[in-house]
């Protein structure tokens, strides 16, 4: 089916869908859906209904009740619950709303259906929360274009991007390409069901709650307008990821057009971008460089070991606050609340978070950062143990060093093969009928 709406879409770029309702409430739409939001996990909504819960009470059960709720229109979601959780590395504060069970299964299966339509339409500079693209893919823009001779950036992300999008605009963006009424319904309802916080319900006239399944494909489908009239030639190479964006230009000329015009067209759209974090810079060998994607990225010259060439390219290892957040999670897991815990399951926890945090930094010149990170992990593994056992800190180390397994089975980072790039093309290839595979 998502093959089918995708081949339709690409084949008619003006092709307004008229016949979707029916295949939301699909049952194989409906648990697929499930199945995506079981595997996402999640805390519960205002209805206080977990995902155990739901299987006390009968997945079937309730896909069957969604789908006569859905297919009849009496379907209306719950508010979500608003909780604030703190933004990695700062003192500021996101706003996170989380659905109720039932309403993620509903917006997942409407997501199931919409995405191929729009994914028909998006830009190649869009990479956040699109399939088979991920950050390395933006990441590899950067070194590509940088070897080019763009080495004057925009950096900038758009401020409140999810809870500042106004409904009638986005609405307006969605009918371009969908005009099954049943199904705009669904989407305004979805809209409009408010957060509840304190025992209050707001409704606003603008936002997708950052926290739904679906507001990444309605922020991708609204910012889509940015992208399909950017002109590179004239402002330079614009690299999106939902709502960070760069823009990697030649000359200052370029770059200062470029911010301007990046003004504008947010402005079109009742947007802004966050000034604290809206910057030109110029990459120089010896000179400042640009945070993207929790990398940070400058340009540096690497001779040979005769001295007679060199080579200057863009390199990247952990930005600090990236540093600082795998730091902050190591203690955590190292904290006086766990020293009821053995020291083999405390490695075990240090293990999961390092090997994740490892996989995606891995590709980068992060080696002597991968250091750093492995020799704070030993240092508070150690730390623990002396707690534990009310000791002194050496006998933490001696106890970690002479443990069997070795340090407690604790991963070395320094065993992981950095690499420069993630080893694939950002850009997809068509295949031989010139369309791009998905």
């Amino acid at each position: 089916m998502q093959h089918a709406l995708y081949r339709a879409a690409k084949a008619d770029p003006g092709r307004r869908f008229h016949a979707l309702r029916d295949k939301v409430f699909r049952r194989d739409v409906l648990w697929r859906a499930w199945v995506a939001v079981r595997r996402n996990d999640g805390a519960p909504g205002i209805d206080r209904t977990t995902l155990d819960h739901v299987e006390q009470y009968g997945v079937t059960r309730l896909l069957d009740e969604l789908a006569v709720e859905l297919q009849e229109g009496s379907y209306r979601p719950l508010p979500a619950r608003r909780v604030w959780i703190p933004k990695p590395g700062t003192k500021e504060r996101r706003p996170l709303s989380i659905p109720a069970v039932r309403d993620r299964v509903v917006q997942a299966a409407a997501k199931i259906v919409l995405e191929p339509i729009f994914e028909a339409d998006m830009a190649e500079c869009s990479f956040g929360f699109r399939p088979r693209r991920s950050a390395h893919d933006a990441l590899q823009v950067l070194i590509d274009e940088s070897g080019r001779g763009r080495r004057w950036v925009v950096e900038t992300d758009i401020a409140n991007c999810f809870s500042a999008i106004p409904h009638d605009k986005l609405m307006q963006a969605i009918q371009e390409r969908v005009s099954d009424q049943a199904v705009l319904k669904l989407l305004r309802v979805m809209l409009r069901a408010g957060v509840m916080q304190d025992g209050r319900v707001s409704r606003e006239d603008t936002g997708a709650a950052q926290g739904g399944v679906i507001s990444p494909l309605l922020c991708n489908v609204y910012l889509h307008r940015i992208d399909r009239v950017w002109d590179t030639r004239e402002h330079g190479v614009l690299v999106r990821f939902a709502d960070d964006a760069l823009v990697m230009c030649k000359s200052r000329e370029q770059v200062e057009a470029a911010l301007q015009r990046l003004r504008d067209l947010l402005a079109e759209l009742g947007l802004q971008p966050k000034e604290s974090k809206t910057r030109v810079v110029q990459l120089a060998v010896g000179g400042q460089g640009v945070d993207f994607l929790g990398f940070h990225h400058r340009l540096v010259t690497m001779r040979s070991r005769d001295g007679q060439r060199a080579a200057t390219f863009l390199a990247r290892w952990p930005m600090n606050r990236a540093m600082q957040r795998a730091r902050d999670k190591v203690r955590e897991l190292t904290g006086k609340r766990r020293l009821l815990l053995s020291p083999e399951v405390v490695a075990q926890d240090m293990n999961m978070f390092l090997r994740g945090w490892a996989g995606y930094f891995r590709y980068g010149h992060s080696a002597r950062h991968f250091g750093k990170i492995m020799l704070y992990a030993r240092s508070r593994l150690a730390h623990f143990i002396s707690k534990r056992h009310r000791r002194s800190r050496s006998f933490g180390w001696w106890v970690l060093l002479e443990a069997k397994p070795r340090e407690f089975g604790l991963i070395r980072l320094s065993g992981i093969v950095v690499q420069p790039r993630a080893g694939k093309p950002w850009r997809e290839k068509p295949n031989a009928g010139g369309e791009r595979r998905r």
